[in-house]
């Protein structure tokens, strides 16, 4: 077959054929695969024609579209207000105009983020309706949609909302958290259930990164900012042909590095939240023939770390529960700082170092150190024009590292290398779909889709030379510090100790199988009127082998207790008092001499005091409490089982500017195979059924449009932290009580319910507006065993309380956002350009047991930038301003700690093209 020539395989050159200017500069569409030929010849006829009914000349069809003349660099300077340009998505796999499309959808363009600087996923998510980024470390953040996402993730657990980036599905929330999106064509948002047209089935939507593909045309950019806090920014991006018509490539790098606003008073050079990004990506686009192509794409960030946990200033505990009755207060930091072992290094105290960051917004850790993340993938696309159908493979590889090592936020050696996860992640993904050509009576997408996950997960714990007198009781501490070998006894209860601690298991080896086969039609019942029907079986296996156990024990391996549950250990049984147990073998008795021998230079334990017992029995009290559960290497009870997923959309185009829709979503989440204290803790799957009507109109000589939708989502088995029985520690007990504890579950009943509106106006010359906004109401419509929050952590409280109606975490009522960009020609070919970004919301509880502590007022935060430049984009340079107008509302919140804002940021950045 003879190679076609001058046909590139992107459509950006056509846009300077289209009249009116695009929404923001978009791209004209945002693409998830490359192209083939023939869809591009059937979208370019397409456009031609609308270009025809709304009055514009459309290129010759002779004019190859490589070669397709370019408007004037000085077009949306000069020319009066006008329609709004097309913005074209791949929502529903297929090149289509936004406002044909019967979802709820928004679209971000790169060039918008670009104005602004915002390339992390949070400043993604400040730019379209009813979606949320919910703030934690790098490994438990995740993204909302309509509400729904909010609460934390096991490792085992599939997010809620789903991420795409270059049509592959990342199947773990915290792949979007520590990376710079550069280079970026278009964002999309897509709510409600996903599934039946591509990738992964998601329980409540979607959001769509899509960065700038190869292309024969040849193009290169660059930024550099520079900012406070050390702060400096490169990007680069640029591609072409190797060989023309045949192979194209397209490079991006980025690399950020900055200090965060809250220094370390125990080490100045370690800042809250700094910034250690460096990411590169290249794509090879090769078309031998013009029914066939393929693009392979390489991406990497390298190992880096940002010290995200412990950005935490703290307040006083109260000292009252919420029934009024008297909190004591016996194991507060304030106390545990009020003690000798403490106070002796009198320069840091409570009130004047621990309280409100030392009056200096500080933080004082030890040992925090940085949380390293990286991550590399590889994807290989291929695009084959069959027999007028679309046949497109998508396979891919992403992995993703994470180590974290926390503090408790004292300069004490207490927790050492402490409390965080060590993750290998890897998923290996196998996309085929089948796509009709648009038009007829029917056209129609299918296709298979294979994944398999593997992630090692250890959550470490480990103790430091002060933990002893830190975690020791009064009554412990007070024994112990009476005299030199107490004073032994309760240094060495924990110093050196590590493990893997029940958190909600030692160690997870997680894999994760889930085949799928989708299919949806598009059935043109009239010209007006279409029938969208779709529907995804999927099979999915998942299964979890964990444990719990003690790595080293540090300097005083003979303060183990005998055994931990079926766990046995290598030291001997004794009472609350000391006094040992008959069950002791010989070599366990030989263990508590050498404690006598150690501490108090005994000749054997049954010659220690009664008081030197009881100071043996208190050290080992204090390492039993916080080694906590240990089990051997335990397989969790598999989840196997198959999920079903479909759409019922019909589409009514009233006019050609107003577009009616209804549809009904459904979509369900895979159960969890999950350990709880050792004991499997089977969670069942999530069913998401989601009603939608909606209209996308455009009015004033289509320089404004405006989409909206009312919305209802039903959840049954809503995923997320509940109160369990404790099985194991009701069996070790065995006294005849229940015990509980807090465990990924099943909530019941949510709903989610609301109005969202999108909506662009270019009606004044020089000016666009972007705004969107949505009324949220998301509930629990039967929740009776949620967790208590801590104030009600009062004597006799029940283990857990009925939060039926209650708002869910991390919702607000009502939440806006607008954005606008003004440009305005000067001499000398010179173009002035200001840009804003405002995102508002109102109150929301940051907490996942909604603590009456934890609510967050109201806030807004505004972003501007202002420059000059060239019209033809060759050199731009502008002020970039982040939280203009200093919003201080906290990012969480809890009855004796808040994470304070981020505050405002000034930089300079120089941008143009080569």
């Amino acid at each position: 077959m003879t190679h076609q020539k001058n046909t590139p395989l992107r459509l950006a050159p056509i846009a300077a054929v289209l009249a009116g200017a695009a929404l923001f500069s978009a791209p004209l569409y945002a693409a998830e695969a490359t192209p083939t030929v023939a869809e591009l010849q059937a979208e370019i006829a397409r456009l031609k024609q609308i270009i025809a009914n709304q009055g514009g000349a459309a290129a010759p069809a002779s004019t190859p579209v490589a070669q397709a003349p370019a408007a004037p660099a000085t077009a949306a300077a000069e020319e009066e207000p006008q329609a709004l340009g097309e913005v074209t998505v791949r929502s529903r796999n297929r090149l289509e105009r936004l406002q044909d499309v019967p979802l709820s959808v928004s679209v971000v363009t790169g060039k918008e983020l670009d104005r602004l600087n915002a390339t992390d996923i949070k400043s993604l998510t400040q730019r379209a309706a009813n979606v949320t980024w919910n703030q934690g470390n790098q490994r438990t953040s995740s993204l909302s949609i309509r509400g729904i996402g909010k609460q934390g993730q096991t490792e085992a657990q599939d997010p809620s909302v789903g991420l795409i980036v270059d049509g592959v599905n990342y199947a773990y929330n915290a792949l979007s958290s520590s990376f710079d999106f550069t280079d970026v064509d278009t964002v999309e948002v897509t709510r409600g259930p996903q599934g039946t047209l591509l990738g992964k089935s998601t329980s409540v939507g979607v959001v769509a990164v899509n960065t700038r593909r190869p292309s024969f045309t040849p193009d290169a950019s660059y930024s550099v900012t520079l900012g406070q806090l050390d702060t400096v920014q490169a990007r680069y991006a640029g591609g072409g042909p190797v060989i023309d018509n045949l192979l194209a490539y397209r490079v991006a790098l980025s690399a950020t590095k900055g200090q965060g606003d809250i220094k370390n008073a125990y080490n100045p050079d370690i800042t809250y939240t700094n910034k250690d990004r460096v990411s590169g990506r290249v794509q090879f686009l090769f078309t031998p023939t013009q029914d066939f192509s393929a693009r392979v794409a390489l991406d990497a960030q390298p190992r880096a770390g940002e010290t995200t946990n412990s950005r935490t200033i703290f307040k006083p505990t109260p000292a009252v529960y919420s029934n009024g009755s008297v909190n004591t207060l016996a194991t507060d930091n304030g106390t545990r700082l009020q003690r000798s072992w403490f106070t002796q290094q009198n320069k840091y105290t409570y009130a004047g170092n621990y309280l409100y960051g030392g009056g200096e917004n500080v933080v004082n850790n030890d040992n925090g150190r940085p949380l390293v993340t990286g991550s590399n993938g590889a994807t290989l696309d291929l695009n084959w024009n069959v027999a007028g159908h679309n046949l497109t493979s998508i396979s891919a590889y992403k992995d993703y590292h994470f180590d974290a090592s926390n503090d408790e936020g004292t300069p004490f050696d207490i927790n050492r290398n402490s409390g965080g996860f060590w993750n290998d992640y890897r998923q290996v993904t196998q996309e085929v779909r089948l796509s009709s050509q648009p038009g007829g009576f029917v056209d129609y997408q299918t296709g298979v889709f294979l994944m398999k996950v593997n992630n090692d997960a250890t959550y470490r714990r480990s103790w430091g030379s002060d933990a002893g007198a830190w975690f020791a009781n009064a009554g412990q501490y007070n024994r112990l510090y009476a005299d030199a070998s107490g004073r032994n006894l309760l240094l060495n209860s924990l110093d050196g100790v590590s493990m893997a601690f029940n958190s909600p298991s030692g160690t997870q080896h997680i894999v994760n199988k889930s085949e799928a086969a989708f299919a949806q039609a598009n059935w043109h019942l009239t010209d007006a009127l279409t029938l969208t029907t779709g529907a995804r079986l999927t099979h999915e296996n998942r299964k979890n082998e964990g444990s719990s156990s003690i790595f080293d024990s540090g300097f005083a391996p003979e303060l183990n207790p005998a055994q931990v549950g079926a766990v046995q250990l290598n030291g001997f049984a004794s009472d609350a008092k000391g006094g040992l147990l008959a069950a002791n073998t010989a070599a366990q008795l030989a263990v508590a001499d050498a404690v006598a021998r150690k501490y108090f230079n005994a000749a054997s334990y049954a010659s220690l005091s009664t008081a030197q017992r009881q100071q043996v029995a208190d050290a080992k009290a204090i390492r039993a409490s916080q080694l906590g559960v240990l089990f051997p290497l335990t397989q969790a009870q598999p989840y196997i089982g198959n999920l079903k997923s479909f759409v019922l959309s019909p589409t009514y185009k009233f006019t050609p500017d107003l577009t009616g829709y209804t549809s009904w979503q459904y979509g369900e989440k895979a159960g969890i195979s999950q350990l709880t204290n050792g004991v499997s803790n089977l969670v069942d799957k999530e069913r998401t059924s989601a009603f939608e009507i909606g209209v996308k109109s455009a009015f004033l000589n289509r320089s404004l449009l405006l989409n909206a939708d009312l919305y209802l989502m039903n959840i049954r088995n809503y995923q997320q932290a509940v109160r369990v029985l404790d099985v194991y520690t009701t069996q070790l007990n065995n006294d005849g009580q229940s015990y509980y504890t807090t465990a990924t579950g099943n909530v019941p009943k949510v709903q989610t319910k609301g109005l969202e509106f999108d909506g662009a106006w270019s009606g004044i010359k020089n000016v666009t507006l972007r705004f969107a906004g949505a009324y949220t109401n998301a509930v629990y419509k039967e929740f009776t065993n949620s967790a208590q929050p801590v104030e009600n952590g009062y004597a006799g409280a029940a283990p857990y309380r009925d939060v039926t109606g209650s708002v869910l975490p991390g919702v607000s009522k009502w939440t806006f956002n607008v954005g606008g960009d003004y440009r305005v020609p000067l001499a000398h070919n010179l173009e002035g350009r200001a840009s804003f970004n405002t995102a508002y919301n109102t109150r929301y509880n940051s907490d996942v047991s909604l603590s009456d502590y934890a609510g967050i007022g109201g806030s807004g935060i505004t972003d501007l930038a202002f420059g000059i430049g060239k019209r033809d984009g060759s050199l731009d340079v502008s002020l970039i301003v982040k939280n203009a107008f200093k919003n201080h509302a906290p990012l969480a919140a809890s009855w004796n700690s808040y994470t304070p804002a981020v505050p405002r940021w000034f930089g300079l950045s120089v941008s143009g093209k080569l």
